[in-house]
C-alpha cells in the first residue's frame, strides 16, 4: 500500500524513464539491416579453384524480443496510472476556512482545478481600479457608484475696464489706459462618480481569498494523503496483444 501523494510523485519518474527507453527501441524496430543477417560461402569449380573465406552477417536485433521489452518498459507506467487514477475516484476531503465548512467531500481532481482557477482569480483581484485616496467618498445607492461630496469653482469672464491715467484739460485730451479684469460669472459646482472600490474592499477581497486559495491547498494535500492499493492490469493486456491469451 502506497499514499496517493506518493504514487503522483513517483509518476512522474516512471513516465521519463518508459519515454526515453520506448523510444529507443522504436527507433530500433526502424533499422531493417539490424534484424537482418547472411551467410555466404564459396565453392570452387574443381580443386583447383581459389578457395575464400565465408562470409556471415549475424542477426542483432529480433522484434519479438522487442515487442517483450517495449511491453516491459510500458508496463510500470500503465500500471502506475491506473493506481493513480483509481486513487483519484476515492480521494476527497472538506473545504474549510477558519472552522466555517464550505465544501464537503470534494474530489481531489476538483481540487486541482479549483487551486488553478483560485489563482487566476487571485491575479484579477489584483487589478481591480481603486477610488482616489485623495478624494471623500461616500456610496450613493440611486448612481450605484460612489460619488465624492460636492465641490464649488468660479467660472469667470474677462470684462473690458479702462483707467483714467490723466484727466482731460483744456490743452489735453485725457490718458485712458485699457485693460481687462477676470469677473465672477457663475458657479461650477462638481461631483465626481466612480464604479471603483475602496482600497480597503480590495484588501478584504485578497485577504478571503488567500484564505481560500490555502485551505483548497490543504484539502488536496489531504486528499492525496489516502492509501492506495497497487494495481496490477498491464502486463495482463501485453499478454493479449503478443500472445492472444
Amino acid at each position: 500500500m502506497s499514499k496517493l501523494n506518493q504514487v503522483i510523485a513517483a509518476e512522474q519518474g516512471v513516465r521519463s524513464r518508459t519515454s526515453r527507453r520506448v523510444t529507443d527501441l522504436y527507433h530500433t524496430l526502424q533499422k531493417s539491416a539490424l534484424f537482418t543477417g547472411l551467410s555466404r560461402t564459396y565453392k570452387p569449380r574443381d580443386d583447383e579453384g581459389e578457395r575464400l573465406p565465408a562470409e556471415r552477417t549475424q542477426v542483432q536485433e529480433r522484434v519479438e524480443r522487442n515487442l517483450r521489452d517495449v511491453a516491459k518498459a510500458w508496463v510500470p507506467l500503465w500500471d502506475i496510472v491506473l493506481t493513480k487514477d483509481e486513487g483519484n475516484t476515492r480521494a476527497r476531503a472538506n473545504i474549510v476556512v477558519d472552522d466555517l465548512l464550505l465544501a464537503r467531500d470534494v474530489p481531489v481532481t476538483y481540487l486541482l482545478f479549483l487551486e488553478k482557477q483560485l489563482t487566476d482569480l487571485r491575479t484579477v483581484l489584483n487589478t481591480l481600479p481603486l477610488l482616489d485616496p485623495s478624494e471623500r467618498w461616500s456610496y450613493d445607492e440611486a448612481s450605484d457608484c460612489y460619488v465624492t461630496e460636492p465641490s464649488e469653482t468660479t467660472r469667470t469672464k474677462k470684462v473690458p475696464r479702462a483707467h483714467v491715467l490723466y484727466e482731460a484739460t483744456d490743452k489735453h485730451p485725457a490718458q485712458v489706459q485699457s485693460f481687462t479684469e477676470d469677473v465672477i460669472v457663475g458657479y461650477w459646482e462638481k461631483v465626481v462618480f466612480s464604479g471603483a472600490v475602496p482600497a480597503s474592499r480590495k484588501r478584504e477581497l485578497a485577504d478571503r481569498l488567500d484564505k481560500l486559495i490555502i485551505a483548497v491547498k490543504e484539502a488536496r494535500e489531504e486528499a492525496n494523503s489516502i492509501e492506495v492499493e497497487q494495481q496490477e492490469i498491464a502486463a495482463d493486456l501485453f499478454d493479449y496483444v503478443l500472445t492472444g491469451e
